[in-house]
């Protein structure tokens, strides 16, 4: 948790805001899990920090997107590396999200009740 922590606040993720009146100001939480090795030993444990956005009654959210590969993708990708004789890798990069942007400001307010608005990082 520590180390998700830090580099959240390493990237510039957020500051110290005051929310101006009537603005949608939303919870976060931390979520734990633990990230396997393919022979299914723990590899490490993750920690999350997460906004509530779900909390937020009568806001119509824009398009969200979460970059992974669809199974079609996937499978495609395999098909040609076998036919061509190609090997794989598998990459996993820590903490992607935080090379994201963000147009607009979202309020949270964190467990210790200190308001932030999120940066263009999210």
């Amino acid at each position: 948790m520590e180390e998700e922590f830090n580099a959240l606040l390493s990237s510039g993720t957020w500051e110290h805001w005051q929310a101006p009146p009537h603005s949608n100001v939303i919870g976060c939480k931390w979520v734990f899990r633990i990230k396997r090795n393919p022979d299914v030993s723990i590899a490490r444990y993750e920690s999350l920090l997460v906004a509530k956005g779900y909390s937020q009654r009568g806001v119509d959210l824009k398009e969200t997107l979460s970059p992974v590969i669809k199974p079609a993708t996937l499978c495609t990708i395999l098909s040609l590396a076998i036919s061509h004789n190609r090997p794989l890798c598998q990459l996993d990069d820590q903490n992607a999200f935080l090379h994201g942007t963000l147009d607009e400001h979202v309020y949270i307010i964190g467990e210790n009740g200190v308001t932030v608005t999120l940066e263009e990082k999210l």
